[in-house]
């Protein structure tokens, strides 16, 4: 028999304690976040819509708001899920895949180019 054991749930440490800010937080995050959807939605919708915007900083714009879109779609809905429920734990599967999300997302604003010479 072997002695090992695994890491199934992270803890996670709440932001209130009490029940009020707990829900404080929810509404405040669900706002953040909805607002910051909603004006994204828009950038993307307008410089893919308009041909006269193709140009190359309104592609620059159109790549930041894709990147703020799936970084707050990686991270806020847990967080306000754990706000709202009271749980305090996350799944190991759960935290690789929001690194990695998070990690792919960043890459994707700001790409390290490695030249070899």
């Amino acid at each position: 028999m072997s002695n090992s054991s695994s890491i199934s749930h992270f803890l996670l440490l709440a932001l209130a304690d009490t029940w009020k800010l707990q829900l404080l937080h929810f509404w405040l995050f669900l706002g953040i976040s909805l607002n910051a959807l909603l004006g994204n939605g828009l950038i993307i919708s307008a410089v893919a819509c308009d041909h006269h915007l193709h140009t190359p900083m309104h592609f620059f714009v159109l790549n930041l708001s894709l990147t703020d879109v799936g970084s707050i779609c990686t991270t806020v809905p847990n967080a306000t899920a754990n706000s709202l429920w009271d749980t305090r734990d996350i799944s190991y599967a759960g935290c690789a895949a929001q690194v990695f999300l998070l990690a792919f997302f960043l890459e994707q604003a700001f790409p390290s180019h490695h030249h070899v010479p």
